[in-house]
């Protein structure tokens, strides 16, 4: 990663200054071994090339079994790169009005979710304090699951599901975004009486 990549960021893992009345609730990157495990299925790898090197050495077949294993140990090391590399490059934000997910390898870029739009977030623990959660939004984003990946919950592709990947202390952080999305919507409801009663200009609105 080049260290002046994200210079022009004014805040880390954002893309811009915070507003006025916003606060940083939290921010995290994915433990880069638990993401490895967990997004990228290194034991399930393992186990798949130890029984391939374990019929190979029943059969007699040193060299089938030497091949299983240099096979991989490449594969493991690709898969370790990658998942160190999105670990340096990730930053995930929980504002009191937003979600960000700075994300991407290669290419990039910033996902603004806002609370409001988050209907719920479901935790799933990865053992040792760590987790994934996934942002479940109520709306249409228009965010694909090709460009969340891996940072997308899995196989929910025509809704992709943002999600926090491998993030510490995971049950603490669902608390602090459960705690953010409730205040965000009482406010929204005590809001409301006041914006039935604005007057706002007509707009057509496409069918």
């Amino acid at each position: 990663m080049n260290p002046t990549e994200y210079e022009h960021e004014p805040i880390r893992g954002l893309p811009g200054d915070l507003p006025p009345g916003e606060r940083i609730l939290w921010q995290g990157a994915p433990d880069w071994r638990t993401f490895a495990r967990s997004a990228l299925h290194t034991r399930w790898i393992g186990l798949y090339f130890a029984l391939i090197a374990a019929v190979a050495a029943v059969g007699g077949s040193m060299g089938g079994m030497l091949a299983a294993v240099v096979s991989a140990s490449a594969i493991f090391g690709l898969l370790s790169l990658f998942a160190v590399m999105v670990a340096r490059t990730t930053v995930y934000t929980i504002t009191n009005r937003r979600v960000v997910l700075r994300i991407g390898v290669a290419l990039n870029t910033c996902v603004n979710l806002p609370l409001a739009l988050i209907g719920s977030a479901e935790l799933r623990e990865q053992g040792a304090g760590f987790g994934d959660i996934a942002l479940v939004p109520t709306a249409p984003h228009g965010l694909g699951y090709a460009m969340l990946w891996p940072h997308a919950r899995p196989f929910r592709f025509s809704r992709a599901e943002p999600m926090l990947r491998a993030v510490p202390e995971a049950k603490a952080v669902a608390d602090i975004l459960a705690l953010a999305c409730a205040a965000i919507t009482r406010v929204s409801r005590e809001e409301m009486p006041a914006r039935k009663s604005a007057t706002l200009p007509s707009r057509e609105v496409p069918a």
